[in-house]
């Protein structure tokens, strides 16, 4: 037993001296491995701050020098003029005066400080303790890395980097920003951030945003408004008065806290309510916005590509844009939106209103928005119906019409019987243009349509004589310029000059030639049957003391409301209705509409001399006295439409197919003269109408080009091949037409090429 025993203890005392070796070998190796990994661990990061210092030396040589960075500026600059030179808004990038470190407030400062990097005074460049926090964060709360740009970051950003959320860009950030710390004072960084930072609005610096936000210079800062411009760090697009003031003062609350919290202020005026703060309201600063988003992308066509600031002369005038805007907020109906154009004479835009609020929504209806036009379309049916022999004393029938399945209702439901087209016109008798667009071709309609300046889609289904195409508003103002015009061509611009940083002019509008569009009689002819339509028709409570000519438009449900009309060389287009297009109830062309256009009118011309119209004009010798032989002449002359509607091209009698279809029967109206007719959806593209004349033909009908004398030629009668399930009701007038023009046949047949 005591052999036994002794040698189990000595096996027992190996076993533990093996283990005690193996362990102090082990120990000596894990010394080994930490001694090699802090060996290795210190060189690697010797090596790291090595290249690190190298890396911020380097960075540090090849800034630019204090005063070469207060020179730099970014961007381009544009302040856009009215037409009588005044300044109505100036956008892009907009610097105040720089103020020294010594000149900024302290409580500016301060708001800054505390709001973006409270300790900005003891890092140098980056902020560990911050990093450290913002890491941990993220890595417990499941959160990315957010909150950790110092100051000095900010601004490394903001003169040498772009917004990238990259490592890379993260990395060379921190290399920017501790090279600036190593070059520059800390009161030298402030006042290089607090000059150059991006304060929203187009405001770069504080004394930018000063002056824009509050109308003073940045030396005169109070603490709540120093608190509204330290607030609009975090986001200058949603913190900004001009974007949402009641976001900016929710914010400015917390940035006074936070100064509060740190000591830079007292308790008291912390308290001060930043509502209270006197915030500058920018005349024609909001509905201004809709003509210069119109305007100014013009100038990629206009001139050269250039970064030096600019000068824009537009034709805006700032009595009329007010009035403008003035005339659709008192008018339109609660919950739609309006907008406006005005334009002179030779198209020059004299007013233009994209909707009720620019803040709430930039959108620009005037200009973008397709809407239907209702009954201000009949303008295009009327030229065609007269430009083709018919006159305001002839006599028509309004009576229940079926035009290929569609049958056109009047608004109260009833039909009036005979009645003559001035009538008819200016009470928007649906009927009457319904026949009337049968009878000359739709396509007719829409040739006319193109003719005076519409450029959307228009489809030749029989209801679109009452509107159903939609349009936008600047085209249909055009094509009543154009009527006011005497028939001559208009061309909308809005710039007439545009001048460099030297004075030098870069760009200057030239009129563009006068063409004539369609006859001066017509024009006259169609010019009396707009004033009727306002003396004592639909468009009534458009009069403003003088002689007006114009047009309603209503569409179905009262969805959409139109008047445009002219005056005193100026023409003026009004739309009302829902963004979602939905019905307005009591919305008529005659009612908001017309009164918004009565509204700025009255302002529009107040110094203008009054202008008659003139109403009867001589017919050309043609008309007065038919030749025969010109009367047919050469069927290879003309345009036709067939039995089926096609255009028969001129000299070949093979039919070219309309863009629009017939086959499908549009729907009913309902409203003053609205339709709510619809084109097939079957991919085809309805907006390309043929001509219905040839150029030549129309040179000889309109007079030819300016300061020539050609004598049109008679047009062809009215096409009358569509399929009709009811009788022709245009009636010749009982007695001959006071200007002893022709009329055509009471039922004319195409012409075929013989």
């Amino acid at each position: 037993m005591d052999k036994r025993g002794s040698r189990r203890e000595r096996a027992e005392r190996k076993k533990r001296a093996d283990q005690s070796a193996r362990n102090r070998n082990g120990g000596r190796k894990q010394r080994s491995w930490l001694k090699r990994l802090l060996i290795w661990g210190g060189a690697l990061a010797l090596l790291g701050a090595l290249f690190l210092g190298l890396a911020v030396a380097f960075a540090a040589r090849s800034l630019p020098s204090f005063y070469q960075l207060k020179a730099t500026q970014v961007g381009q600059t544009i302040v856009v003029r009215a037409r009588d030179g005044s300044e109505i808004v100036e956008l892009g990038p907009s610097y105040g005066q720089w103020l020294s470190s010594g000149q900024i407030p302290q409580v500016m400062k301060d708001a800054l400080v505390s709001t973006e990097d409270r300790r900005f005074y003891s890092h140098f460049g980056i902020d560990p303790i911050g990093l450290v926090r913002a890491v941990y964060t993220a890595v417990t709360g499941d959160r990315r890395v957010s909150a950790t740009s110092t100051i000095t970051q900010q601004l490394a950003r903001n003169l040498f980097l772009n917004n990238n959320r990259s490592l890379d860009r993260k990395a060379r950030e921190a290399v920017l920003a501790m090279a600036l710390e190593a070059k520059f004072t800390k009161q030298q960084i402030l006042e290089l951030y607090l000059n150059k930072v991006y304060f929203g609005g187009g405001a770069y610096g504080i004394d930018a945003a000063s002056r824009k936000f509050f109308s003073h210079p940045a030396t005169h800062l109070t603490a709540p408004e120093a608190a509204i411009i330290a607030g609009m760090v975090k986001a200058p697009s949603h913190y900004s008065p001009t974007s949402d003031v009641h976001a900016a003062i929710a914010r400015a609350r917390v940035v006074l806290k936070l100064m509060e919290q740190q000591g830079k202020i007292t308790p008291e005026q912390a308290a001060i309510d930043p509502s209270t703060v006197n915030l500058k309201q920018e005349l024609g600063g909001n509905s201004v916005r809709y003509f210069t988003d119109w305007a100014l992308p013009q100038l990629d066509l206009l001139i050269p590509q250039t970064n030096e600031p600019i000068q824009v002369w537009t034709t805006l005038d700032p009595g009329m844009q007010k009035a403008a805007a003035a005339a659709i907020q008192s008018n339109v109906p609660k919950g739609t939106q309006g907008a406006l154009v005005s334009m002179d004479r030779d198209g020059a835009v004299l007013a233009l209103v994209g909707g009720t609020d620019y803040v709430k929504t930039n959108y620009n209806r005037a200009t973008d928005a397709m809407r239907q036009p209702g009954s201000a379309w009949k303008l295009f049916v009327y030229l065609a119906a007269l430009e083709s022999g018919y006159k305001p004393d002839d006599m028509v029938v309004d009576t229940p019409v079926t035009i290929d399945g569609w049958s056109p209702k009047n608004s109260n439901g009833k039909f009036v019987g005979q009645v003559d087209l001035r009538s008819a016109f200016a009470y928007s008798i649906n009927t009457i243009a319904a026949q009337l667009g049968n009878e000359v071709g739709f396509g007719t309609v829409a040739s006319m349509a193109r003719r005076l300046g519409i450029t959307t889609p228009i489809a030749t289904y029989p209801s679109m004589v009452l509107g159903s195409n939609e349009v936008r508003l600047i085209d249909m103002t055009r094509a009543y310029a154009v009527v006011g015009n005497k028939g001559q061509a208009i061309e909308p611009y809005g710039i007439v000059k545009v001048t460099g940083s030297n004075g030098d002019v870069l760009y200057q509008h030239q009129p563009s030639a006068q063409t004539q569009l369609i006859p001066d009689y017509v024009d006259a002819e169609m010019t009396d049957l707009l004033q009727t339509a306002v003396n004592t028709g639909t468009g009534r409570a458009a009069q403003i003391g003088r002689p007006v000519a114009g047009k309603t438009g209503t569409t179905s449900s009262n969805k959409d409301g139109y008047f445009v009309g002219f005056s005193s060389g100026i023409t003026t287009g009004v739309w009302m209705g829902r963004d979602d297009n939905k019905r307005v109830a009591g919305l008529y062309g005659g009612t908001a509409p017309a009164k918004a256009f009565s509204a700025y009118m009255r302002y529009a011309v107040k110094d203008r001399p009054v202008e008659q119209f003139q109403t009867e004009l001589k017919l050309p010798d043609w008309q007065v006295e038919p030749d025969e032989e010109q009367m047919q002449g050469n069927p290879d002359d003309y345009y036709f439409i067939d039995n089926q509607g096609n255009l028969i091209e001129r000299g070949n009698g093979q039919p070219a197919p309309l863009d629009g279809r017939r086959d499908q029967p549009a729907f009913g109206v309902d409203g003053e003269q609205g339709a709510n007719g619809n084109p097939p959806d079957d991919g085809s593209n309805p907006g390309d109408a043929p001509q219905a004349a040839s150029d030549d033909f129309l040179r000889r009908a309109t007079g030819g080009a300016a300061g020539q004398q050609q004598q049109p030629r008679q047009p062809s009668p009215a096409p009358s091949g569509q399929t009709r399930n009811q009788p022709r009701v245009i009636l010749p007038s009982p007695s001959p037409s006071p200007r002893g023009a022709a009329r055509p046949q009471a039922n004319p047949s195409p012409r075929t090429q013989q």
